[in-house]
């Protein structure tokens, strides 16, 4: 609080225009947009991050310490300590909450498949310990968080399967989808109920996300939006399919988020590997403006839709941390932000801002 009076302080001792430009943040530049957030773990909730968030931001969202592992790491314990500072951090801050997320395949222990002889369990005693957990979480912070990834990534990636095949879906089938939105909206009735899934702009799983949501609302499931992660390159996707996807997903009728955009300088990759030694990690010029034209193209294209999106929360607060740091080129730098490893805004941020 003492660094926030303070920044506040010094941007008062500017000449008055220039003052008033930089206390502007991306949440006032966007206000009558989407509502503009930030992923956040303990690390950001003091120092400088923490005035840099609050100038900039008008929503934060747990990076991992929500996630079921690390929340609920053993079947009769759950870790409040860190979500607690994150809900103190937002209501100190009068900032909003995105939840993030309930129900995922990664990060969450082997005890939530297995009995206490390490073998699997049955998809009743697995559908019971999710609404438990969804109850415990969801519910402890019924009415602190507005909106939640219900269920992440359970669409596959290959072109000849539908489901991620998943210890959830091994168990339940596709029913463990069904029931963690409803298992959150009796939790959190107020809530907003996202499905959240990356590769979501290409065609291929693209639709095949749009049919489970389609099954999920002939249903009668509450779900209210669609969460589509922004982790792209400044090689793409290009405008051309992204619009395409927005289009595609305002067709059923639920809002859209982007919910964890960056830009990473490099081309996709998947896979891990070793780094090489004749690769240039360094933040070019060339990769610079790439990144530039990338952020100024992909905003043009959320602002065309703000009908559509009621959000856009970039994933990590600066290039000081990024996960794609290391991933999946260990020992290789990432620059995909807007704010560099000075928390200084870099030049991608003015393409973001200036469209009037």
């Amino acid at each position: 609080m003492r660094l926030c009076i303070a920044l506040v302080f010094l941007l008062y001792l500017l000449p008055a225009g220039l003052a008033q430009e930089e206390m502007k943040g991306l949440k006032d530049y966007y206000a009558d947009y989407f509502t503009m957030g930030v992923s956040v773990g303990p690390r950001n909730f003091s120092g400088p991050d923490s005035a840099l968030i609050v100038n900039e931001f008008a929503s934060i969202t747990a990076e991992n310490i929500m996630k079921m592992g690390p929340i609920h790491p053993t079947e009769d314990r759950y870790n409040w300590e860190y979500a607690y500072q994150l809900i103190d951090f937002a209501e100190t801050h009068n900032l909003k909450v995105r939840g993030h997320t309930l129900c995922w395949h990664n990060q969450v222990g082997d005890w939530m498949f297995e009995d206490e002889r390490g073998e699997t369990v049955s998809k009743t005693v697995l559908l019971q310990r999710l609404k438990d957990h969804i109850f415990q979480v969801a519910g402890r912070y019924r009415g602190k968080i507005y909106a939640w990834d219900v269920v992440n990534e359970a669409i596959s990636d290959a072109p000849d399967e539908f489901y991620r095949n998943s210890k959830w879906y091994q168990i339940c089938g596709e029913d463990f989808i069904f029931k963690a939105f409803e298992y959150a909206h009796e939790a959190a009735p107020d809530a907003l109920l996202f499905y959240n899934d990356y590769s979501a702009i290409g065609a291929r799983k693209r639709n095949k996300i749009i049919e489970l949501i389609k099954k999920l609302q002939a249903a009668g499931i509450p779900i209210h939006g669609m969460g589509i992660q922004g982790h792209w390159s400044v090689h793409g996707p290009d405008e051309a399919e992204l619009r395409a996807a927005l289009s595609a997903y305002a067709e059923l009728g639920l809002e859209v988020q982007i919910t964890e955009l960056d830009l990473s300088v490099y081309p996709s990759e998947s896979g891990r590997r070793s780094k090489r030694s004749d690769e240039d990690d360094s933040f070019t010029a060339e990769r610079e403006q790439q990144q530039i034209d990338q952020y100024r193209m992909i905003f043009g294209v959320f602002r065309d839709f703000k009908d559509v999106i009621s959000a856009v929360t970039f994933w990590n607060v600066s290039d000081r941390h990024s996960w794609l740091d290391n991933f999946p080129v260990r020992g290789r730098k990432n620059y995909p932000l807007l704010f560099d490893q000075e928390r200084q805004r870099k030049p991608a941020y003015r393409a973001v801002v200036d469209f009037e």
